[in-house]
């Protein structure tokens, strides 16, 4: 099995964040993000990487944030570490492929989730009392239906080991404003929308994603990473069915084997056998073949 990356340890850079998968530096006003192989499922961030993850959702949010760059500001600056500041070229080995040099945002603290079918929380939610985070929906749907529209349906942004909370409109509207709120709310629609086209025509499925945002220079541009198979689910076209789980290129794979060894949700996580590690990552690796055309190795 190929080197897993489960860490970066920059010395002589200043850390300003290890998050369940980025390690976050700051340099020079801007930020380093580095794509590590970690994974986490419900939050809970597993013993074993994932080969080539850092690298294929590095390479997959590169290609979104080019797509919509049209339609809304993002953050990033570069992939290239020849054009990193010069004390980060000692790292190229780590850095190559799985890092981009971004502008400096500040956070805004939601995750923005738009959901254009109906599945996993969403799904067990509706099965009770008919809405997905308190928002009433037609009655008859079945699991993995299309919603009638996308929905909007935003959450806490939750520390490691802590479990992000779904909640109302009203409750981020007090957080971030009514402003902030509905210029967020919008864009997440529009671009999911314009993602989930995309997608279909490459025979995906965008069943849903979550995005970030943050202000920079006093607007409020797209950050983090973007429509990867850690943020999104990811359905193949060809074997879809309503009325029934799916199919997918993303980490429901592994959530669906947690939940077959009746985990927790809580640390310590189960180790994970070699051949889920292995199927994981050809997931990943068909995801960003089916989206770029790209093929990491």
């Amino acid at each position: 099995m190929k080197k897993v990356v489960l860490k970066t340890n920059f010395e002589d850079v200043k850390l300003v964040n290890r998050g369940k998968v980025r390690d976050i530096y700051e340099i020079d006003g801007k930020y380093l993000l580095v794509s590590s192989d970690r994974l986490s499922a419900f939050d809970v961030i597993m013993n074993e990487g994932i080969p080539e993850k850092g690298r294929i959702l590095t390479e997959i949010s590169k290609f979104w944030f080019n797509l919509l760059k049209d339609d809304v500001e993002n953050h990033l600056i570069s992939t290239d570490v020849d054009e990193y500041p010069e004390v980060l070229k000692k790292y190229r080995d780590q850095l190559e492929g799985r890092s981009m040099l971004v502008k400096k945002a500040k956070l805004i603290p939601i995750e923005c989730i738009v959901r254009g079918y109906i599945s996993g929380s969403g799904w067990n939610e509706y099965k009770k009392s008919g809405t997905i985070c308190g928002i009433q929906l037609r009655s008859g749907l079945v699991e993995s239906e299309k919603l009638d529209e996308p929905i909007f349906t935003p959450s806490t942004k939750a520390e490691i080991g802590l479990h992000d909370e779904n909640i109302s409109e009203e409750k981020a509207i007090k957080i971030v404003g009514e402003e902030t709120y509905n210029f967020i709310k919008e864009t997440s629609i529009k671009i999911y929308t314009k993602a989930y086209q995309y997608a279909y025509s490459k025979g995906i499925i965008l069943a849903d994603t979550k995005f970030e945002f943050g202000f920079y220079d006093g607007k409020i541009i797209l950050i983090d990473e973007v429509l990867t198979p850690d943020s999104s689910r990811f359905w193949p076209l060809s074997d879809f069915a309503k009325g029934r789980a799916q199919a997918s290129f993303d980490k429901q794979y592994v959530r669906d084997y947690l939940l077959s060894v009746n985990f927790n949700k809580q640390p310590p996580a189960p180790n994970l056998p070699d051949e889920v590690v292995i199927n994981t990552s050809n997931k990943y690796k068909q995801a960003l073949f089916e989206l770029t055309g790209k093929e990491i190795n």
